[in-house]
């Protein structure tokens, strides 16, 4: 049953005639579940829309102009950081689950455009049966998260050590824009242009790669190709402190093997990871068996996975963990020859089981939006340059040290996880849990016969203060060591302490493009919200 407003009826009715009532979600339920993410609640929007198609796309950013509501774009629904969460009520929430066609694979131009909701996993797939994929080719989300998701907040994981970020991989957009006009960037917008290249005179393809959806609305995006490299290989490595883990880290991105790099602390290492069920085992044996060329290669990798066992993070505090890719067995063994070398003096080879199974099964289930035990779980993230991650580790020690009694009172606890990206960044994601009830989007995202396996807690609003408290000191302390954010949303400061003349830039170009400010108000504190 609707409980919009009556005052909304009208652009309800205008929505419904131009994409099919059947597709603009009012009831109470529905617009309370899209309007919140792993974290937050929002304001409830008028509706929820879900066209299918480009053209539908612009008749709904008309409809909204003209009554002067905001559009939000929500993808696949795995934010944390209120990018799709609307400020207002007055708000159209688009979902992206119908935009999800695989417009164009061009083999010989070697790039792929696609709808903005096709996740991660459904291109892999699509690719990888004509033996090419995306450079960036998702992160570990990518069941879930989409591709317009990713190249309106940026996310890394899955060939980040190699080939960087989800825009590096972008070679342009069609953008509805405000007025409804769709612009084109890269090549594409040259007479007779195809998506073929990013890069003719100023970049605006850029302007839109992690903008929130504050400056347009993604109707279409165009990836790289690359031939999907034939061989892989793994190694792990075990520390005994943070600061030798972020040495070797650090040592080894500079040397530019490695597709995939991430590195665990004690906590991360004891949760999901640790927590694997039979059946869970089994499916990940099976996956691992599946990416070997042979049944011997198989059998090996397998026999290797048995004898580690749960032990392979024994003895170590914190670990760190290797893919790489060749063209041949050899380049496999000299890049993971070189990682060795570097990794010497700063932490001990283990057994590789946990970069295997991740390239066996790249894109995880959303179990963890949930902690192991059943916790309310958020993560945080800043991008630091290597000379500043041991000042920055540093000041988020103390800071959990001396609210370490807060946080055992009021059942918080913390942990995190860390990537190189590229030769040049370190990426510190901090992760927080704590004993809390469940919202309604953890009880609709995740599986009922999983939630089933974990225990509940009642309401812990205290704890959830706390952990609200120590996000924005720990924002501080990102802003502090000159840390940069993917996934900004309505987060992170991204305007605050901006060079002036780029602020103003930024503010006049969201003028130009979004004069009525229409464009998921709040998103990069561009309209000051």
């Amino acid at each position: 049953m609707s409980a919009v407003p009556a005052s909304a009826h009208d652009i309800v009715a205008r929505l419904a005639a131009a994409i099919g009532r059947e597709h603009v979600l009012t009831d109470t339920a529905e617009r309370q579940f899209h309007a919140m993410d792993v974290y937050r609640a929002g304001e409830l929007p008028v509706a929820v829309v879900r066209p299918g198609s480009t053209a539908e796309l612009q008749a709904i950013v008309r409809i909204a102009a003209d009554a002067g509501t905001a559009i939000v774009m929500r993808g696949g629904g795995a934010s944390y950081t209120d990018g799709y969460v609307p400020v207002t009520p007055q708000a159209v929430l688009v979902d992206t689950c119908r935009l999800t066609r695989i417009i164009e694979i061009n083999e010989q131009d070697m790039y792929v455009t696609v709808e903005p909701g096709v996740t991660w996993h459904d291109l892999w797939r699509a690719l990888r049966v004509k033996n090419l994929r995306t450079s960036f080719w998702g992160p570990f989300s990518g069941l879930k998260a989409t591709i317009g998701g990713s190249a309106s907040q940026n996310s890394v994981s899955l060939g980040s050590g190699n080939y960087g970020i989800s825009a590096d991989a972008v070679l342009g957009f069609e953008i509805v824009l405000a007025s409804g006009e769709i612009l084109r960037t890269g090549a594409q917008a040259a007479a007779n242009g195809k998506p073929f290249f990013r890069w003719y005179g100023p970049d605006l393809t850029g302007l839109f790669c992690g903008d929130a959806g504050a400056l347009g609305v993604k109707a279409s995006i165009s990836l790289r190709l690359i031939r999907l490299p034939p061989f892989d290989g793994a190694v792990s490595f075990g520390f005994g402190s943070f600061e030798q883990m972020a040495a070797g880290m650090a040592a080894a991105a500079r040397e530019n093997v490695t597709a995939d790099t991430f590195g665990l602390d004690p906590k991360l290492q004891q949760g999901q990871l640790s927590k694997t069920d039979t059946k869970g085992a089994v499916t990940a044996a099976l996956a691992v068996a599946k990416t070997a060329r042979n049944p011997a290669e198989g059998l090996g990798k397998l026999l290797r996975m048995a004898a580690a066992g749960k032990r392979f993070f024994a003895g170590h505090d914190y670990s760190a963990h290797y893919t790489v890719e060749g063209v041949s067995r050899a380049e496999v063994a000299g890049k993971l020859a070189v990682l060795r070398r570097v990794m010497a003096g700063h932490g001990e080879e283990i057994a590789n089981t946990v970069p295997t199974v991740i390239r066996a099964m790249p894109f995880i289930p959303l179990y963890p939006v949930l902690g192991p035990k059943g916790e309310r779980w958020v993560p945080m993230h800043g991008i630091l340059p290597f000379s500043k991650v041991a000042e920055f580790h540093g000041r988020i020690s103390r800071l959990y040290a001396d609210n370490l009694e807060r946080m055992r009172a009021l059942k918080v606890d913390k942990g995190a996880m860390f990537t190189a990206i590229n030769t040049q960044g370190f990426l510190y994601e901090p992760v927080f849990y704590w004993e809390d009830d469940r919202t309604l989007f953890h009880q609709r995202y995740l599986p009922a016969e999983y939630l089933r396996t974990l225990p509940e807690y009642p309401a812990n609003p205290e704890g959830r203060a706390l952990v609200e408290e120590l996000r924005g000191r720990i924002r501080q302390l990102f802003a502090a060591a000159g840390a940069i954010h993917m996934q900004v949303g309505k987060c992170y400061p991204y305007m605050e302490g901006r060079q002036p003349e780029a602020a103003r830039v930024l503010r006049d170009l969201k003028k130009q493009l979004d004069p009525q400010g229409i464009m998921n108000p709040g998103a990069l504190q561009l309209d000051g919200i």
